[in-house]
């Protein structure tokens, strides 16, 4: 009988989506057969079995290299596996990377290599959609606003109770989507249950929204108080909301952007909001990240701003890690892999 060599697996997590999460993960998707795999090596150091060491001061390609020596399959976060890391790890067979998609490993040079590339898609988007209709009841209700009044000045301020100041509400509100994949679809049912006139426009999505579908970008604009963009960031939605998009909003709309900070022009957002013809906007990602200190979003009224935070749950890395887990499983036990490139 042919005794399989146990399969060499790096762990290469991060802060967020840790060592321990993904080592855990892995131990429960192995199941009966952990003697097919040997967990010997950290990258960063954490404390766990066997542990090569690593400088942590060192270049990343560096330690990542001498870490790399031996191994078949790398699960990591942010590990950057350049060119020079792939040509350095001849018994690389397999990276599993725990984000929505593979940014931090050249593709090109891993296929040239043999190396099956795997990442995570939806491990955060429950997150994005509750953080999204968080950044638009916060932007339609002036929730900071009254929360530094309060908190930070000291002040009791009875502005929040008159017509021209007060917040509006969810509940028969029209609300277009921009974006029906797994987050804005998300969003669209929550805004349903409060109540809101959902109306999606999706040109690449069939079949039944929750809510009207717009026959058009225009359209919708016209009839949206609120617009939440979830559109994917291509060359052709590069911008796609521009000066003459939010010129065809209702004056007084809202805007909230967790998707990506290019389908939004920053200048005719902070025009729009500068005029009036935005009441209020949210942004949880920019075209630059992070946007320059000397950026007009520091500058102009009415601008709730997060740092890209939308999707960092606790519940994110754990489902990272068992996204990814399952994946070496399946390369581990010669079963087709779900999420390769």
């Amino acid at each position: 009988m042919t005794v399989r060599p146990a399969t060499r697996i790096l762990v290469a997590g991060d802060h967020f989506v840790r060592n321990s999460l993904i080592a855990e993960a892995l131990h429960h998707a192995l199941g009966p057969e952990p003697h097919l795999t040997e967990l010997t090596l950290r990258w960063p150091l954490e404390p766990f079995g066997k542990v090569a060491e690593v400088d942590e001061a060192s270049d990343a390609e560096d330690a990542l290299i001498r870490a790399l020596d031996g191994v078949e399959v790398c699960v990591t976060q942010m590990g950057p596996f350049t060119e020079r890391v792939l040509a350095a790890a001849p018994d690389l067979r397999l990276v599993v990377v725990c984000r929505g998609g593979p940014v931090n490993v050249n593709a090109a040079a891993a296929r040239a290599r043999g190396v099956r590339v795997c990442f995570a898609p939806g491990r955060n988007a429950a997150a994005t959609a509750e953080f999204t209709v968080g950044l638009m009841l916060c932007a339609l209700r002036r929730i900071p606003e009254a929360h530094r009044s309060l908190a930070t000045d000291g002040r009791w301020d009875a502005s929040h109770y008159t017509y021209e100041n007060c917040g509006l509400e969810l509940e028969d509100t029209p609300v277009g989507l921009i974006g029906y994949g797994a987050v804005g679809s998300r969003v669209a049912r929550v805004l349903s249950a409060f109540g809101a006139e959902v109306e999606v426009y999706d040109p690449y999505v069939r079949g039944d929204v929750h809510g009207m579908r717009a026959t058009s970008l225009e359209a919708l604009l016209d009839r949206s108080r609120v617009l939440t963009l979830h559109a994917r960031l291509t060359p052709e939605t590069r911008h796609l909301i521009g000066a003459r998009e939010l010129a065809l909003l209702p004056r007084g709309a809202v805007l909230v952007n967790a998707a990506r900070g290019g389908l939004l022009d920053t200048d005719a957002l902070c025009d729009a909001l500068d005029s009036g013809q935005l009441r209020a906007a949210a942004l949880d990602t920019y075209e630059q990240e992070p946007p320059p200190p000397t950026s007009r979003l520091f500058r102009t009224p009415h601008l709730l701003m997060t740092p890209h935070v939308a999707g960092a749950s606790r519940s994110v890395a754990q489902k990272a890690a068992r996204i990814a887990a399952a994946e070496v499983a399946r390369y581990v036990r010669g079963e087709p892999l779900a999420h390769a490139l």
